[in-house]
């Protein structure tokens, strides 16, 4: 039998015992409290030794005879799963099925135990950590608990410690489909409540007395005063349910996330299997998916948008921000209200607009305010706070308002020669050290700034639409830009609650620059005859998010086109303009009627006579994504290609299973026949080759 080796810095989770006495019982309770000796910003999970630490409290508290056993864990947090960051260590498949045994073995010793169990969810419960509450007999769930779910189809992997069999058995196949397909896929977890509603939870309770609770109702259950009602599960709709979940899958991935597909099997064997049959199966699962390269992908993305993205590299020393006590937004368009509220929510500062005209900025202005009144209405903001909110934003015509301001962002129309006369205004108003920025999508930052008697305050502050959802903000440093500037711009950033990624000032920085060499490819397939719909499911094998087309119309087509006209003047030798985008554009028309291409639009354009195949026009669009990555690194758009990854993870939706750009180039070979090497070096988002 392999042993499954010790991960390397494994930080442990201890599984701490003491025995507590609670009002009824004859006997005391074994209390086993999950800890990992840190505070709640480094959760707990499980490795080998976690697994072999709780396995041993478990040993002795069951020595102790006592009323029954209850899991916790540390303040906040439960446990959040597995230790993913000793994965890429387990080099052979063996290893992998070892700790799927492992965990399995472990977990068991709480569903079999003759003993009462009870997992008592304090906080965070994800992954491992909500199946080893799965397998206790009972659960109560804390209303203040963060976050609650089975997230790894997310991450390239499955429940693989119970989750696929324990939880359809417990809720329904509907609800645990919900929980292990579509909240991974869309990146939601389960609230409290929800978890309480779903049947998750026998029962919630508020986090200030969550602990006496918890002990009082699990002597009420012992005593046999209180018996947790849990509705029979119905069978004659699982078919039904699996044949539907299917069909979303393909409909949305094309088969390309081999996680979602194992799970999918997973949960049609929970329907008949004995529990036994189930686990061994999701233990093999398992085991392939941690071999296969998706999932080491998926790893490495998870870890670029839980590290790296909150240590962003390149950024000058925190400590020469500046502060930022009122801020300024030049415009009062959709963008600019979006990034007034933003800047007032996540700042607590005030934050004035302007534009042209009182109606404009009375729109702007209103805009704020409702988006207000909708979080209040919707409980996420209490009314104090709103109020607070509709305080701090304002609006007039005079910039002269400016003039305290320390942080001024302007979203005016994107034409290099109005930015710089709105800088160039504003400049005269502001004082020397305020910091302007510009959420300019394309243009030169340098260029903007370069009449300008202090262009070293100037920085690109490049957000995604929609502003709110969307997590990330490209921070530009232009060729003047110093670091008092650029500290200043990560602070704010970071306050924001914004991934912040450093970036030359380059044509079109990283996201929209990618994304156009991307969909130029769409367009010249367009343009030399092949068919629309040939073009817009070329991409399908990938599993992107959207295809093509809906991309582009989510993007705009005229938004679209602007910034490839950039980039074509910037490289016209590999961003050509698209006649038909240009017709497109033109004549107004979207691209997509409820979700199916537009048939004005197939009418519309015009094709030449070389039409390619679909394999062919995936081809080209990989090597051209293959070739503008190689060039932004030569040029040192981004520090690493790691950067560009993140970027194209929080802006532009690039799916967890590719890893981002580069690890989906390396894997398939377009890095090397294009570029010559590989982007990542080998084993960091794929698994070691011998």
């Amino acid at each position: 039998m392999t042993t499954l080796p010790d991960y390397p810095n494994e930080v442990v989770t201890q599984a701490l015992l003491r025995m507590v006495r609670v009002p009824g019982l004859d006997k005391p309770a074994a209390l086993i409290t999950l800890d990992n000796g840190f505070d709640h910003t480094k959760p707990n999970s499980f490795g080998p030794g976690g697994l072999r630490s709780l396995d041993d409290a478990i040993t002795r508290a069951m020595a102790a005879e006592p009323a029954f056993i209850a899991l916790t864990g540390k303040p906040y947090i439960f446990c959040v799963g597995a230790d993913i960051t000793g994965m890429p260590y387990l080099t052979e498949r063996d290893q992998a099925v070892a700790l799927g045994e492992l965990g399995h073995a472990v977990f068991a010793r709480l569903r079999d135990s003759t003993v009462p169990t009870f997992a008592f969810v304090n906080g965070a419960a994800l992954g491992g950590g909500l199946e080893v509450a799965l397998h206790c007999h009972y659960r109560t769930v804390s209303g203040g608990a963060a976050a609650l779910g089975l997230p790894e189809v997310a991450i390239g992997l499955v429940p693989g410690w119970g989750g696929s069999q324990l939880l359809p058995n417990l809720i329904g196949i509907a609800g645990a489909a919900q929980v292990i397909l579509q909240n991974p896929l869309t990146q939601k977890t389960l609230k409290p409540a929800q978890a309480a509603e779903l049947g998750v939870a026998d029962v919630l309770f508020e986090p200030a007395d969550f602990l006496e609770r918890s002990l009082e109702w699990a002597a009420s259950v012992v005593r046999g005063e209180v018996t947790p009602q849990r509705p029979e599960v119905d069978r004659e709709m699982w078919d039904g349910v699996m044949f539907f979940a299917k069909q979303q899958l393909d409909e949305r991935l094309h088969g390309a996330v081999p996680s979602a597909n194992k799970a999918l099997e997973l949960l049609a064997l929970a329907k008949e299997a004995d529990f036994a049959d189930g686990t061994a199966a999701e233990t093999q699962a398992l085991a392939d998916l941690i071999m296969g390269d998706e999932s080491r992908a998926s790893l490495y993305a998870f870890d670029l948008v839980q590290r790296r993205a909150k240590r962003p590299v390149g950024v000058p020393d925190r400590e020469l921000a500046r502060k930022v006590t009122k801020v300024g937004v030049v415009g009062a368009g959709l963008m600019a209200s979006q990034l007034a509220l933003l800047f007032a929510r996540r700042l607590q500062v005030p934050v004035v607009l302007t534009d042209l005209d009182q109606a404009r900025v009375d729109k702007g202005v209103g805009y704020v305010r409702g988006e207000i009144d909708k979080m209040v209405g919707k409980g996420r903001l209490d009314e104090g706070t709103a109020a607070k909110l509709r305080g701090l934003v304002s609006g007039s015509v005079d910039k002269s308002v400016f003039a305290d301001a320390d942080f001024v962002i302007e979203a005016v129309f994107e034409n290099l020669d109005l930015k710089k006369q709105v800088w160039a205004e504003i400049e005269k108003i502001v004082t020397p050290e305020a910091v302007l920025a510009t959420n300019t999508s394309s243009l030169s930052v340098s260029a903007m700034a370069a009449d300008l008697e202090h262009p070293e305050r100037v920085v690109g502050f490049h957000f995604f639409n929609p502003v709110a959802v969307l997590p990330l903000l490209e921070i530009i440093k232009g060729e003047r830009t110093d670091d008092y500037t650029l500290a200043t711009a990560f602070a704010v950033g970071k306050e924001l609650r914004k991934s912040c990624v450093l970036v030359k000032d380059a044509p079109a920085f990283v996201v929209n620059r990618l994304l156009t060499r991307f969909t130029s490819e769409v367009f010249a397939a367009i343009d030399a005859g092949t068919p629309l719909s040939t073009v817009d499911t070329a991409l399908d094998p990938l599993g992107l998010p959207m295809r093509p087309l809906a991309l582009l119309q989510l993007v705009g087509p005229a938004v679209a086109y602007h910034v490839g006209e950039t980039l074509h003047t910037a490289f016209p030798d590999r961003f050509a303009d698209s006649p038909n985008l240009k017709k497109i554009v033109d004549a107004g028309l979207p691209l997509m009627v409820d979700d199916e291409i537009n048939p004005e639009v197939a009418e519309l354009v015009e094709g030449g006579s070389a039409p390619l195949s679909a394999e062919d026009v995936r081809g080209k669009a990989l090597d051209a994504l293959a070739e503008e990555v190689a060039l932004m690194l030569d040029d040192g758009v981004v520090a690493e290609p790691q950067d560009i990854d993140l970027c194209m993870l929080l802006g532009a939706g690039w799916p967890f299973h590719l890893g981002g750009v580069t690890p989906y180039l390396d894997r398939s070979g377009t890095a090397e026949r294009v570029a010559g090497h590989r982007f990542l070096a080998p084993g960091v988002a794929s698994v070691p080759r011998s």
